[in-house]
């Protein structure tokens, strides 16, 4: 259901669920999720897929509504450029250029929202792009091998690794005291697991 990269960034908290691996790096990364329009004048409820909406959700800003199919920005679609946008409930209401009616706000329903990755600022040491979890290798703090990350899902209390192993596959949460280090150029992730957690 979820496109195959994110823009929100964490060092070892925060993930949301995607469905491909990927190693190369995507043009563009998903920032929104349309819920649906609000009123009739074209404003939309966005759900934020990004820790930097002051930045992205702000006057000026292009976005490109993605193709729900391919899981990239939509051909068939135009540009979309940001007029107003402000927070609302557990969410931001946007309006674009353009989409001044509900019928047409209607034709984006149901669309993640797109920037170029370039428009994102540089990470903060520590910190990773979803996506980039994706593939990664899984060793213990003693080093042993576990597999690769093959999933990630955002869940209450913790956000979750799926890591496929020799054996099947294993839930490790995203937590501070679990995950000790993420190297995005080395490809790997160590986690130091609590007793019983790999045998879930």
């Amino acid at each position: 259901m979820h496109p195959a990269a994110k823009s929100r960034a964490r060092g070892t908290t925060g993930a949301r669920t995607i469905t491909s691996v990927t190693r190369e790096e995507p043009e563009f990364l998903v920032v929104g999720y349309v819920s649906k329009p609000h009123g009739m004048r074209g404003e939309l409820f966005v759900q934020l897929l990004t820790d930097h909406p002051d930045d992205l959700f702000s006057p000026g800003v292009t976005m490109r509504p993605g193709d729900t199919d391919r899981q990239e920005p939509d051909p068939h679609l135009s540009a979309l450029q940001v007029e107003e946008a402000r927070p609302f409930q557990k969410g931001w209401l946007v309006s674009f250029q353009g989409v001044d009616s509900r019928d047409a706000a209607d034709i984006l329903r149901g669309r993640y929202l797109m920037v170029e990755r370039e428009r994102l600022s540089t990470l903060a040491e520590g910190e990773v792009f979803y996506h980039q979890l994706l593939g990664m290798e899984v060793v213990t703090a003693q080093g042993v091998r576990l597999g690769e990350i093959s999933e990630v899902y955002e869940l209450l209390p913790a956000d979750l690794l799926e890591v496929r192993t020799e054996e099947g596959t294993v839930l490790v949460p995203f937590l501070d005291r679990i995950v000790r280090n993420v190297d995005v150029a080395g490809r790997r992730l160590v986690i130091d697991p609590p007793d019983g957690l790999l045998d879930a």
